[in-house]
């Protein structure tokens, strides 16, 4: 194969996007499966002529082609050896919208949730709806025959597609596919009616039969629906470049009843029962998924019953009929939009959460969605148990209860032979039960390589012999997607798994969420990528994705490019690849994927990681000297008292651009200035002021953002904490979390800051830390590099933010009503590693009303200093941070606690500074207890 002569004809006649590079194959080596297969190259097509060209270019070459949406497939059909169609750069449009037809045109690569963002004004929505709905495709879900939650109301997406135009392997005018035989290849039309009688016969009648091509649709009571045939097909038969689909009305309210029942098998028995009140879901889950969610009702099982209306008065009237006639331990109905979304995201992160049992053990898809009969669900439900536990397997049951269709990952070994034998022994017995029980091998998410190999036990031998006939007709080189549904590969063939190494791989951090496994930790990522959301806003994950719209920027990008470092076959320079470090400079270190992805990955700690062996023995960056090593350089200007000639230097242009240049500082950014008086010199000087009358006492932590830039927190701070009745010390000299040390992957030297902090800091006090993200270092960093010293993980404990701190140790506080709005960020730390409940408290009992945004503000530290940063670092700050404070009115309060927030604001946000909570706090004090410290705290004296 000349892979080079094939990548010259594409760039020759394409307009679009052609990527043969290590990074652009290792990005689409694999999808949310099991499965693994590398391709040759990428194809970003520009409109339907490219992708036309695409195909005979390959024809020509004798490639295959694979069609793919974002990758989130579960059965390994999105995986492929040949040219990947990327339609999520170019061809993601909304050609057209009409609401009296209530249709929309669009193309494969549009976003689900941008479509229904379109559709609401006018009252409609795209009925299906899976829980990737953020981020997957139009023409993935057509090529899946996606269902979702709302499938018992509104149907596959095959019930909500008008017409298809598709392009073929074969070449030819791209062919228009609705009812009737026009677009059907040569030959169709007569071996479906030569097959009448099988086509009657062969498929089970239940509504979330996915598995096969759907070849029932041709039959002439069914009105001969060549797009429904379409639908599910795997990218095997045509490439879809555009659709018309059906949209149906969405209620303008809704409820959400949540039922509670003993166990799963009495949640799947029950659900069946409640079809008959036309709900919108009936949705169900097992306690093992949920573990400390809030706001449901008791029970082992739950099911979420929603129900709509005209009003919010009719739909919870329906939601109460609802739970009157199940038979429930114990109901909750929801009205509240946002209550009801919170719960949602309980059920829809369940995809990753599944992926980790309840001990910390993977589980794995490959039996992800089979479906039988809603009325036999509760039945199979504990032939499927019965199953597990008869091959020394685990999995927790989820899903489409009122469809029959379940969700489950299972425990398997895919790392050894046994455990690989034993997935092919279980897949084969289950496939047999499902079977038994009247299912469908798949009932969303289609066959892909994980159950293709078992369609003869689903349909028998002259059907399968059917598709294959089918799948010739359509494509006779065999070039669109080989492998899937059709002469398929074994369903223990490619697994992504093997390439990995099997023996430990030497690191600096602890991973102790992954048993200290490197590659465990990398594994985490199954690829249903919610790190690629673009269409809400809450959380923060992942900002540099919302800004680049690149896969190598997202989490999942970043995850596969360390997957192929590690396998070595497509990226092979290992620690030192310039496609994984490319991939990780933009990542923001913002720890947001550590909570916001469903499964944990915490990519700013593989990022440090990372960096600690790319430059070991290397000369590094200059912002990592500059930078990365800041707390020694502001201890020895604070020492020598620099700070105000080195600020009178930096006013001076040619001085200052001199000094970034040194720095390795972005030219656009502007250095903050030096404190004259740091906060520990402040706090020397104002005299001890401990209590011996019992008065708790807390150590706050002289962070060198605080100490050496922004002092007027730590002194506001002081006076906060006292006023609530709190005795307040500082630690000796020479103390630092190693936060920048960390964020530049100076690992060696973040150890050793961090023992000699050990070695200063007794652990036997509240340890307040003003600056998030020196507060997450010394909580999640510190245990994690100096696992074995017990030391770092009862520091760890002892850890309090300013709020947690009040909130503790002096509950019965009042700060001053303010009664103001505020505006602002939380920082993305604290929204990752330590959480803001205390503020919240907080800010309400001060009477400061109005939310904080989610995102990150894009400095991020040093990364927003870094140069080549700063586009990016700016466009984070756009997508939510800068909005929301522009459209504060004049007497609302910027709140931001992290200095790289208020630093950002600063620079970049039209002169509109925030302040740290207890700043805003002390102000209030003062105005509430006049000359009470007011020049104390800010520092006018000096």
């Amino acid at each position: 194969m000349d892979t080079a002569a094939l990548e010259r004809s594409l760039r020759t006649e394409l307009r679009g996007t052609v990527d043969f590079r290590p990074t652009a194959r290792a990005l689409t080596t694999m999808d949310a499966s099991n499965y693994r297969r590398v391709p040759l190259g990428t194809v970003a097509p520009r409109d339907t002529t490219d992708v036309e060209a695409t195909l005979a270019i390959c024809r020509n070459h004798r490639v295959p082609v694979v069609p793919r949406g974002t990758g989130t497939s579960i059965a390994g059909q999105a995986t492929g050896t040949g040219v990947v169609l990327d339609f999520t750069r170019w061809m993601d449009g909304l050609l057209a919208l009409d609401p009296a037809e209530r249709t929309a045109v669009v193309q494969p690569g549009l976003i689900l949730d941008t479509l229904r963002t379109a559709a609401a004004p006018h009252g409609l929505t795209f009925g299906p709806d899976p829980s990737t709905h953020s981020r997957c495709t139009l023409g993935g879900m057509i090529g899946n025959n996606s269902c979702g939650s709302h499938s018992v109301a509104w149907g596959t997406t095959a019930d909500n597609v008008h017409d298809l135009t598709v392009a073929t392997y074969g070449g030819g005018a791209p062919r228009r596919l609705g009812r009737g035989w026009d677009g059907a290849p040569d030959g169709l039309r007569a071996l479906a009616e030569s097959e009448l009688a099988l086509l009657r016969t062969g498929f089970p009648d239940l509504p979330r039969r996915i598995s096969g091509y759907a070849l029932d649709a041709l039959l002439p009571e069914n009105g001969i629906d060549l797009a429904r045939a379409y639908c599910g097909s795997e990218g095997t038969l045509a490439v879809l470049t555009e659709a018309t689909v059906k949209l149906v009305e969405a209620p303008r309210a809704r409820a959400l009843a949540v039922l509670g029942y003993s166990d799963e098998s009495a949640a799947a028995e029950a659900a069946a029962g409640l079809l008959p009140y036309g709900p919108l879901t009936v949705e169900g889950m097992a306690a093992d998924l949920v573990g400390d969610a809030q706001g449901l009702p008791r029970g082992g099982a739950w099911l979420f019953v929603e129900t709509g209306g005209d009003s919010r008065d009719e739909a919870r009237a329906r939601a109460d009929a609802i739970v009157r006639a199940a038979d429930v331990l114990d109901s909750v109905v929801v009205t509240d939009p946002a209550g009801q979304r919170a719960l949602w995201r309980v059920r829809e992160d369940a995809s990753g959460t599944a992926t980790r049992m309840p001990d910390g053990s993977e589980a794995w898809p490959g039996w992800e969605d089979c479906a039988v009969p809603p009325a036999r669900l509760g039945a199979y439900l504990r032939d499927f148990r019965a199953l597990l536990a008869e091959h020394g397997l685990r999995g927790t049951p989820y899903g489409h209860f009122g469809d029959g269709c379940i969700h489950v990952r299972i425990d398997f070994d895919l790392l050894s032979k046994p455990g690989i034998a034993r997935f092919r022994e279980f897949s084969q017995a289950l496939a047999g039960l499902v079977v038994a029980h009247g299912g469908s091998l798949s009932g969303e998410h289609g066959d892909g390589i994980a159950r293709a190999e078992l369609l003869p036990a689903m349909y028998g031998k002259d059907l399968v012999r059917l598709f294959e006939r089918v799948k010739g007709l359509w494509d006779p080189d065999d070039g669109l997607n080989p492998g899937i549904l059709v002469r398929p590969e074994p369903l223990d063939s490619h697994l992504r798994f093997d390439p990995l190494p099997r023996g430990p791989v030497d690191v600096a951090f602890g991973y102790p969420h992954d048993n200290g496994d490197f590659s465990a930790a990398v594994r985490r990522c199954v690829g249903v990528a919610k790190c690629r959301n673009t269409t809400t806003t809450s959380g923060v994950m992942c900002p540099s994705f919302r800004a680049t719209g690149e896969e190598e920027h997202s989490t999942r990008g970043r995850a596969r490019l360390l997957h192929e470092m590690l396998a070595g076959e497509v990226v092979t320079d290992g620690w030192r690849s310039t496609e994984v470090h490319d991939a990780l400079d933009l990542c923001l270190s913002c720890k947001g994927c550590r909570s916001d992805c469903p499964v944990g990955v915490d990519m700013a700690t593989y990022k440090a990681e990372f960096l600690h062996h790319h430059y070991k023995g290397r000369r590094r960056p200059m912002a990592h000297y500059s930078m990365g090593r800041l707390p020694r350089w502001l201890r020895a200007a604070a020492t020598l008292r620099l700070a105000r000639p080195a600020n009178a230097a930096l006013r001076l242009r040619p001085l200052a651009a001199l000094a970034k240049r040194l720095g390795g500082i972005a030219p656009e950014r502007d250095i903050p200035r030096l404190a004259p008086v740091t906060f520990r010199r402040w706090y020397e000087r104002r005299g001890a002021t401990r209590r011996e009358d019992g008065t708790p006492t807390v150590v706050l932590w002289p962070d060198t953002f605080t100490d050496h830039l922004s002092p007027s927190v730590g002194r506001a701070a002081v006076r906060v904490l006292e006023d609530a009745g709190l005795s307040v010390i500082l630690p000796p000299k020479g103390v630092c979390c190693g936060l920048t040390y960390v964020s530049t992957g100076q690992l060696d030297l973040a150890r050793d800051v961090m023992r000699r902090t050990l070695d200063r800091v007794p652990p036997d006090r509240p340890l307040v830390v003003l600056e998030p993200s020196c507060a997450a270092a010394l909580k999640a960093d510190l245990p994690e590099l100096l696992g074995d010293d017990p030391r770092a993980h009862r520091l760890a404990a002892s850890v309090r933010t300013f709020a947690e701190t009040i909130e503790e140790l002096a509950p019965d506080w009042q700060p001053p009503r303010l009664d103001r709005e505020v505006t602002g960020q939380t920082h993305c730390h604290q929204h990752a590693v330590l959480g803001d409940r205390a503020d919240r408290a907080l800010r309400e009992k001060a009477g400061l009303t109005g939310e904080l945004t989610g995102g990150c503000c894009g400095l991020a530290g040093n990364f927003g200093f870094e140069p080549g940063h700063f586009e990016v670092s700016r466009a984070c700050a756009e997508d939510q941070l800068l909005p929301a404070v522009r459209a504060a009115g004049p007497a609302t309060s910027v709140l931001a606690d992290g200095f790289s927030c208020r630093t950002q604001l600063e620079q970049l946000g039209d002169g509109r500074g925030a302040r740290h909570l207890a700043e805003i706090l002390a102000e209030a004090l003062d105005r509430s207890q006049p000359g009470a410290g007011r020049t104390e705290w800010t520092g006018r004296t000096e």
